[in-house]
Order: C-alpha cells, then sequence, then structure tokens
C-alpha cells in the first residue's frame, strides 16, 4: 500500500518524496493499476454510452478514497463503482387504472369518443354472413 510517501533509491542513497497533489498519489497506488484501472472503466464508460438507443444516456463513475492511519502510517485503498447506461432501452406507456385494471384510455376521455359506427356495422355484417 502507498503511505503518502515515497522512497526513492538513488546510487545506494535513500530520498523521501512528498506527495504533494491528489492525482499525483493516485496515480502511485497500487503500483499504478488502479490509475490504469479507472483508464479502463472510463473507455467502458464511454464505449457505453456511444452504444445507447436512447438520445440521452448517463454513466457514472465514482471513486472512493479511504485513508486508514496508524502509528504515523497512512494506508491509502482506493475503491471505483462504475453504473453503465441501460442497453436495451424502452419507451415508457402511459396506463390508467379503471376499476382495479390497466386501460390506455384515460378515465376523463373515456365517453369523448362513442364507438364507431362502421365498426359496429361491420361486426353486425360478419355476424349474419
Amino acid at each position: 500500500m502507498s503511505t503518502g510517501v515515497v522512497d526513492l533509491t538513488l546510487k545506494g542513497t535513500t530520498m523521501s518524496r512528498v506527495l504533494r497533489s491528489f492525482r499525483e498519489m493516485l496515480g502511485l497506488v497500487s503500483s499504478g493499476s488502479f490509475s490504469r484501472h479507472l483508464d479502463e472503466r472510463l473507455a467502458e464508460a464511454i464505449d457505453a454510452l456511444e452504444q445507447c438507443p436512447a438520445d440521452k444516456c448517463k454513466a457514472s463513475i465514482t471513486v472512493t478514497v479511504t485513508l486508514d492511519y496508524e502509528l504515523g502510517r497512512i494506508d491509502i485503498k482506493p475503491e471505483v463503482k462504475v453504473k453503465l447506461p441501460d442497453t436495451a432501452k424502452f419507451v415508457k406507456t402511459p396506463f390508467w387504472a379503471i376499476d382495479g385494471q390497466l386501460s390506455l384510455e384515460h378515465p376523463n376521455q373515456i365517453d369523448m369518443f362513442p364507438p364507431r359506427q362502421a365498426r359496429a356495422e361491420a361486426e353486425a355484417e360478419s355476424a349474419a354472413g
């Protein structure tokens, strides 16, 4: 684990380098593998957004960095969570509840359009024929 101070060995002597930026620290966590992991998750999110069938999509990448302090040592543990958009996008369909059932017709509009005469005539003809 990275401790916030990185020891560099130069011709048998040790020098301490103090990290002064979050970006620099993040690049050193887990020997750089976490930063590479973030790059992969970013590419994955961009690819998912480009493949999204809807006009609008959203992805999120959440990075959590936990710092544990004990006896002068700070252990840094990073985590990443990625939420990608759904690949199958369905359009929502409004329904209304009428007498305990689902209906596509709005309750206030049910009586606006009486049954069509042509439909009633066609049903009568098919029953007679």
